[in-house]
C-alpha cells in the first residue's frame, strides 16, 4: 500500500473478491529528505485502509534500498551510464525482500498496483502486458523470477487507469484524485541534475561537436543522457541555430560531451546494440535468430528484432529499423506479442 490510487484500488478489488487482505506500507527512502513525500503517502495509505477496514503494517527497507539500489544507481551514473532504479527496486526490494517479509507473515501472495498480468502456460508462470497499453508496466517487471511470479497478484492487469480512478471514487477512497508519481521515486519533482549534485561532485569538461570543435563546458557527464535535447547548456551562435543540439556520446576517456545537430543526425541512431545481465522469465534463453520485439525505453512501441548470443551472458540485438538514442545502463526488454520474455541491460550501441 504505497498511498497511491493504484495500490488502493488493488486492495479494494482483492477484498471484494474475498481475499483476506493486509496492507503493508514500505519505506525505502529517508522520510526526512526534502525529496521524498513518504509521510504524506503514509497518511494517505492509512486513510484508505481505515476506509476499507484493513490493517496496515509498515516495514522500513531504507538501509537495504541504499545498499542494493541507490548505491548502484550512483555508481552507474559516475560511470557515464543511465540506470533505471525502478527495475532494480522491483528485482531486489519489492519482489525479494518485501515478498520474503510478507511470506513471513504467513501471506500466500503479495499484490501490487502494477499494470501487468500473470498467466499460467505449460506449467510456468508467464508475465504479460496490462490491458491499458498507456500504463503497461511489464517493462519494469522483466527481472522477476518464477518464484516471485508464483506469489504475486496484479489486480489491475485488466483495468484501464480511468476505470481504476472511478472505482476509487465510487468507494470513497481518499486517493481517487491523487496525482500519479512520475520519474524516479527518490528524486520526486526535483531537477535531476540538482539532485545528483548532492551526491556526486562536479567534474567539468568540454562540450564538443562530433568534428571535435569545443563549443561549451559541462559540469559532469553524469548530468546528461544520450538523446537529451534540453538543458545541454550551450548558447546560440554556432551552427544552424534553427536546428537543436542533442547529446550523442559521452567520451569518458577525455571527459567530453559529444553533441550533434538535428534529430536525424546519424550518430543518434543505431541498428544494433549489445546487452548483458540477461534474465529470462521462463528460465531459459530464447532461441537465436527467432523474430521477437523489444523496447529500449519505457512506453516505446515494440520494435522488431533478432537476438544472437555471446559469452558471459551477453547478446547482440539487431533491429529491423535504426533506434534513436540507444542508452547504456537502460533496460532492453523482450516480448512476443503480449508476453514479456525477459530482458537485460544495454551495454553499448554497435
Amino acid at each position: 500500500m504505497s498511498g497511491g490510487v493504484d495500490s488502493s484500488v488493488s486492495a479494494l478489488l482483492l477484498k471484494d473478491q474475498g481475499f483476506e487482505v493486509e496492507c503493508i506500507f514500505m519505506k525505502n527512502w529517508d522520510e526526512d529528505s526534502e525529496f521524498c513525500s513518504a509521510e504524506k503517502d503514509y497518511r494517505d495509505a492509512l486513510q484508505v485502509c481505515n476506509t476499507l477496514d484493513l490493517p496496515l503494517h509498515t516495514i522500513n527497507f531504507t538501509k537495504e534500498y541504499q545498499s542494493l539500489v541507490f548505491s548502484h544507481f550512483l555508481e552507474e551514473e559516475k560511470s557515464g551510464r543511465t540506470p533505471n532504479p525502478d527495475v532494480l527496486c522491483n528485482q531486489e526490494i519489492k519482489f525479494k525482500l518485501f515478498l520474503d517479509y510478507a511470506l513471513s507473515l504467513d501471506a500466500d501472495f503479495i499484490a501490487t498496483g502494477h499494470y501487468a498480468k500473470i498467466k499460467r502456460s505449460n506449467g510456468q508462470y508467464v508475465l504479460c502486458k496490462g490491458t491499458d497499453r498507456q500504463k503497461d508496466q511489464s517493462y519494469f517487471l522483466y527481472p522477476l523470477s518464477q518464484n516471485a511470479l508464483s506469489h504475486s497478484i496484479f489486480p489491475l492487469g485488466d483495468y484501464k487507469k480511468s476505470e481504476v480512478r472511478k472505482l476509487a471514487s465510487d468507494a470513497g477512497l481518499a486517493t481517487s484524485e491523487k496525482k500519479d508519481s512520475t520519474g524516479i521515486c527518490f528524486i520526486g519533482e526535483r531537477n535531476f541534475s540538482q539532485f545528483l549534485r548532492k551526491f556526486i561532485p562536479k567534474d567539468p569538461g568540454n562540450i564538443v561537436t562530433h568534428e571535435g570543435d569545443i563549443i561549451g563546458q559541462h559540469n559532469g557527464l553524469m548530468f546528461y543522457t544520450i538523446g537529451q535535447r534540453k538543458g545541454i547548456g550551450i548558447g546560440g551562435g554556432y551552427g544552424n541555430e534553427e536546428s537543436p543540439w542533442y547529446v550523442a556520446e559521452k567520451d569518458m576517456d577525455n571527459n567530453n560531451l559529444v553533441i550533434v545537430q538535428g534529430h536525424d543526425h546519424p550518430l543518434l541512431y543505431s541498428q544494433k546494440l549489445r546487452a548483458g545481465q540477461l534474465h529470462w522469465i521462463g528460465g531459459y534463453p530464447l532461441d537465436e535468430g527467432k523474430y521477437i520485439t523489444a523496447k529500449i525505453r519505457y512506453r516505446q512501441e515494440d520494435q522488431c528484432c533478432t537476438i544472437s548470443y555471446e559469452a558471459d551472458n551477453t547478446c547482440v540485438i539487431t533491429f529491423d529499423k535504426k533506434q534513436f538514442a540507444v542508452t547504456p545502463g537502460q533496460s532492453i526488454v523482450f516480448f512476443t506479442k503480449e508476453q514479456c520474455l525477459g530482458g537485460g541491460i544495454i551495454e553499448e550501441k554497435l
